[in-house]
């Protein structure tokens, strides 16, 4: 779909409720696209999703309540509040932050107000993002695994959830009381269960650690483990719909969008550099006869884990955002609303 064209459809009576919804109507103060349209990674048959913020009113500021977001799921339109917003930026939620990184052509309306915010976007970035796209990230991967472990065997299947466990371990040494690898140890050998030609195994050399941090690690193993059992008609449709590719391409987009926030400061939600890459990722050039992600694709995913390792290591962000900056951007304009100036 042209740029034009979801111009006009926002005009038609499907997106009303822009424009009537009492939370929105002249309280939006962004309206732009998101997903796979706001990455250009859109195929011919892709969803249009929009994404917005809409200021709350005089008197949610004044009692303290938030409408926090308004959904359309027929449009697969979201809005969120003002308040809410900067609190997923604050977090540099990558769901959220993606919103301020878009082409400029791509932001439908954008108030004064909502110039404001794009224009001091920066104050929200920091190292937080290590963790948060990390996090995303490594969902990404066990989603992506998940559906390509649908056609494979027992025995490679069990591959599957043992690099998924190692990948979110990754994450794990920075939430949980730490632990060196010969303490936790996973492998893989010849299975003793019924049915199973192999299975992972574990050996496990604690001692004095917190056990509410050990049951936090077991809960999150547990849960890897039982996402692959779940695997049913919801992936059968997702693989023969193309979108393990898919899933591939956008695990890779987030390494790519947490690099350039980690070096450069700046967030690029449209991937124009490096389109021709994600397209290929999405149209399948890496997946083989099987419909198994290819020796190749794990090779980029592996450079952009160590691109991503040592941006890390070398970010100039500060550890935190610059909160009293972001509190008083916030406080400016829930003055401005109370004194009915917007």
């Amino acid at each position: 779909m042209e740029l034009e064209q979801i111009k006009e459809k926002l005009k038609s009576k499907e997106y009303d409720f822009l424009r009537k919804e009492k939370h929105l109507g002249t309280h939006i103060i962004l309206l732009t696209l998101g997903g796979s349209y706001a990455y250009g990674m859109e195929k011919e048959n892709s969803d249009l999703d929009i994404r917005g913020i809409a200021l709350n009113q005089k008197n949610e500021i004044l009692l303290g309540t938030d409408f926090e977001q308004v959904v359309d799921r027929d449009t697969d339109t979201t809005i969120y509040s003002f308040q809410k917003m900067i609190q997923l930026l604050t977090v540099n939620n990558p769901n959220t932050i993606e919103i301020l990184g878009c082409k400029l052509e791509h932001y439908f309306y954008l108030s004064q107000l909502g110039k404001e915010l794009y224009q001091n976007r920066k104050m929200f970035l920091s190292k937080i993002c290590i963790q948060t796209f990390a996090g995303y990230a490594g969902s990404q991967l066990r989603r992506m695994e998940n559906k390509a472990a649908r056609l494979i065997t027992q025995e490679q299947k069990e591959a599957y959830i043992l690099r998924s466990i190692q990948n979110a371990m990754y994450d794990w040494k920075t939430r949980y009381f730490p632990y060196s690898e010969d303490q936790i140890r996973l492998f893989i050998e010849k299975g003793i269960q019924k049915g199973y030609e192999s299975e992972i195994f574990m050996d496990i050399k604690l001692a004095h650690y917190p056990l509410r941090d050990w049951t936090g690690l077991w809960n999150e193993m547990k849960s890897i483990v039982n996402s692959y059992r779940q695997i049913g008609k919801r992936n059968e449709n997702a693989i023969s719909h193309d979108k393990l590719g898919k899933h591939m391409a956008h695990l890779i987009r987030l390494y790519m969008m947490c690099i350039d926030i980690l070096e450069k400061e700046e967030i690029i939600t449209y991937r124009t550099k490096e389109h021709a890459l994600l397209m290929e990722i999405r149209n399948g050039a890496y997946l083989d006869q099987n419909r198994q992600p290819t020796e190749d694709f794990y090779d980029i995913l592996n450079e952009y884990e160590k691109r991503f390792e040592y941006a890390k290591k070398h970010t100039s962000l500060p550890d935190v955002p610059d909160y009293k900056r972001i509190d008083t951007f916030r406080m400016e304009v829930n003055e401005r609303i109370v004194k009915g100036e917007f």
